[in-house]
């Protein structure tokens, strides 16, 4: 790199503080602009599967990890009214073997702290929200909601679902409301195990809802992710309450182990929110501009990507920043051309696994169980949401496809 570039990352969420951290690896100068008056984020888990597990290792973050997460015996399968078993995966025994990396669960807020734990006070201004972004032949400027610009060679909207950087680089495209709500709850846990919540990632399955259930913080808490179908538009809100007994009876007549945990919900500590969509993007980059996790590809939690894609994004735009130093455009071009089409991929892909979850007709169930039962006879470590091609990809080999792949630009 003949001289030093300036990234300025709107968003300090996931996406981008693992960007920031993924820079400062390579000393790649960068600032961060976050809407929030501190880093914080929500009490909720999140599945930090193999794909992802690899980049934060390459980031020298292993032995962190090791120290937030929870490592599942298994996925597990179970049917909703009965907890038959409709699959089982071992993960803590055989996701290092077959997918070169282990598959943990941690709370989000852990996540994001050690992400975070680097990046220096002078390098993060908070309490700002991006007004715009404006750019030319050499750099691109975003403004702020005080007034204040900041020009640098290349801007990242990493702000979410709603981002005023993609709006300004693409026109407004509101997501769509797709008949889903979600609930999440945390349950603490004073003595690990709890009987009726087995060391697993719990996928039970039922007419028109599904639900979650792992363990994060080292088996201290356990997280819940429940989803039900609904014909009343639900607000797209991480952080509107809910309460025990709407989660309770939300889920009247599903297996008792489910039913008591729910009832250990802190009805002050238990949300709720409608599940939007975006069909995915043809572009991403425009000038010396670009986006990366939500921003770009939104997607439904069903196959719980949404934060390792923003971590793999993270890491392929850093590498691409490197590797072809100062020709910005080049480097964007690499980038969305690794990540547009895996993107695009598990978006549509988690679309679909909402569909299967939720089947309801007795013949639809029979043929799916069948299905799922077929596969795991033929290959053990085969992952019942059929997950395995996104589990395998190794986003810290992405300087081997520059190479094998030139950019047109």
């Amino acid at each position: 790199m003949s001289r030093k570039l300036r990234v300025g990352i709107v968003g300090a969420g996931i996406g981008g503080v693992a960007l920031a951290c993924a820079l400062q690896r390579q000393g790649i100068e960068y600032h961060l602009f976050e809407r929030a008056k501190a880093f914080g984020e929500i009490g909720a888990g999140v599945q930090m599967t193999p794909n992802a597990v690899k980049v934060l290792k390459s980031l020298g973050l292993g032995s962190d990890l090791q120290r937030i997460g929870f490592l599942p015996e298994a996925m597990v399968g179970r049917n909703w009214e009965t907890a038959t078993e409709l699959f089982r995966t071992p993960l803590k025994e055989n996701c290092p073997k077959v997918y070169g990396a282990e598959f943990f669960h941690v709370h989000r807020a852990d996540l994001h702290a050690i992400l975070s734990q680097d990046i220096p006070g002078e390098c993060v201004t908070f309490g700002v929200q991006c007004t715009g972004v404006t750019r030319n032949s050499h750099s691109a400027t975003a403004t702020f909601s005080d007034g204040s610009v900041f020009e640098a060679d290349l801007i990242v909207g990493a702000d979410g679902i709603h981002s005023a950087v993609r709006d300004a680089l693409w026109g407004t495209d509101k997501p769509h409301f797709t008949g889903h709500m979600c609930w999440r709850a945390l349950v603490p846990v004073e003595q690990h195990p709890l009987p009726f919540v087995s060391p697993d990632t719990s996928f039970w399955m039922g007419p028109k809802a599904h639900v979650v259930t792992y363990y994060v913080k080292g088996g201290k808490a356990v997280n819940i992710v429940a989803v039900a179908e609904t014909e009343e538009w639900v607000k797209e809100s991480w952080t509107e309450p809910s309460s025990t007994e709407e989660l309770v009876q939300a889920y009247t007549g599903w297996h008792t182990d489910l039913i008591q945990l729910f009832e250990r919900t802190d009805p002050t500590q238990t949300y709720k929110w409608g599940l939007f969509d975006h069909d995915p993007m043809s572009r991403w980059s425009a000038g010396h501009a670009t986006l990366l996790g939500d921003a770009a590809h939104p997607m439904l939690p069903f196959l719980s990507q949404g934060a390792a894609m923003a971590i793999e994004d993270s890491y392929v735009l850093a590498q691409a920043l490197v590797y072809f130093g100062d020709d910005v455009l080049a480097a964007l071009e690499a980038y969305e051309n690794e990540r547009r089409p895996r993107t695009s991929q598990v978006q549509l892909q988690a679309r679909e696994r909402g569909r299967t979850y939720h089947l309801s007709s007795p013949e639809e169930l029979r043929k799916r169980d069948l299905a799922y039962q077929q596969e795991q006879a033929k290959n053990p470590n085969a992952v019942g949401i059929r997950a395995e091609w996104i589990y395998e990809y190794d986003a810290t080999t992405c300087r081997q496809r520059f190479e094998a792949e030139p950019v047109t630009v």
